[in-house]
């Protein structure tokens, strides 16, 4: 139950949270939505809840939404991660008229998704399809990082040995920028880099990036060649780098 739980606030807190960003860096899928007004809440039984909400050509992801046109229901968050999966169907509670929305612009957007969140070797020769896979990827696994921190047995020890403050997580050849906020043990990702760091962590370039978050390189020797450049209270970057270890686990 407890890996169920940790993936479906990956799912909906990291993965779909990427629809944001793929509207975005996707001109297709910026003018896809470019004169949709449509506001999707999730909301999973003993399980994360969350707000897509498309307006002007753009969609922003949010916790907190006052209203919205759909409401989808899921039993369990394994039935949420079935869905993910495309072995399951939520349960509409509203918005019964927007059916045609959720079968067509939406499912558009989650392919176009999972197009640049599962690359083949011949893709990523492709310089643009390289940059937006690295982008997309950074931002799933650094939120995902939280969740696993807030919920997984083992990432939760991890997460309490993080001191409280902020970490800052970016690539140079990019405007990506998360930081990480710890206290209490509890971890929290937000979009943007934060003026109160106590540590952080720079990507030298896309390339690098896209090899360390996927295992191609290790984090060791691009820090020997200054590809990647750690700053600040070590002790917290330490911790963090061993809650990245449990995340491709679950984003296999």
């Amino acid at each position: 139950m407890t890996q169920e739980l940790t993936k479906a606030n990956i799912n909906l807190y990291a993965v779909l949270r990427n629809l944001e960003d793929l509207c975005e860096l996707d001109k297709d899928m910026k003018t896809l939505i470019k004169n949709i007004s449509m506001r999707i809440k999730f909301v999973v039984k003993n399980g994360p809840k969350g707000y897509l909400s498309f307006e002007d050509g753009t969609c922003t992801f949010s916790k907190i939404l006052d209203k919205c046109n759909i409401i989808l229901y899921f039993k369990s968050p394994h039935h949420f991660n079935q869905m993910i999966d495309g072995k399951a169907n939520p349960i509409p509670l509203k918005g019964l008229t927007k059916i045609s929305f959720l079968k067509n612009e939406f499912i558009t957007l989650t392919d176009k998704l999972s197009y640049y969140l599962k690359p083949t070797p011949s893709l990523l020769e492709n310089e643009t399809y390289l940059k937006n896979n690295t982008i997309l990827t950074a931002y799933t696994a650094f939120f995902a990082l939280a969740q696993v921190g807030n919920t997984d047995p083992i990432g939760k020890l991890s997460a309490k040995r993080i001191p409280d403050g902020i970490i800052n997580v970016s690539i140079t050849e990019s405007n990506t920028g998360i930081h990480l906020i710890a206290k209490n043990g509890h971890l929290k990702a937000k979009k943007g880099l934060s003026s109160k760091n106590r540590a952080s962590m720079t990507f030298s370039d896309i390339i690098t990036t896209n090899k360390i978050l996927t295992g191609q390189i290790d984090t060791y020797s691009c820090i020997a060649t200054q590809k990647l450049q750690m700053k600040g209270y070590i002790p917290m970057l330490d911790n963090m780098n061993k809650l990245l270890g449990l995340v491709s686990s679950y984003l296999q």
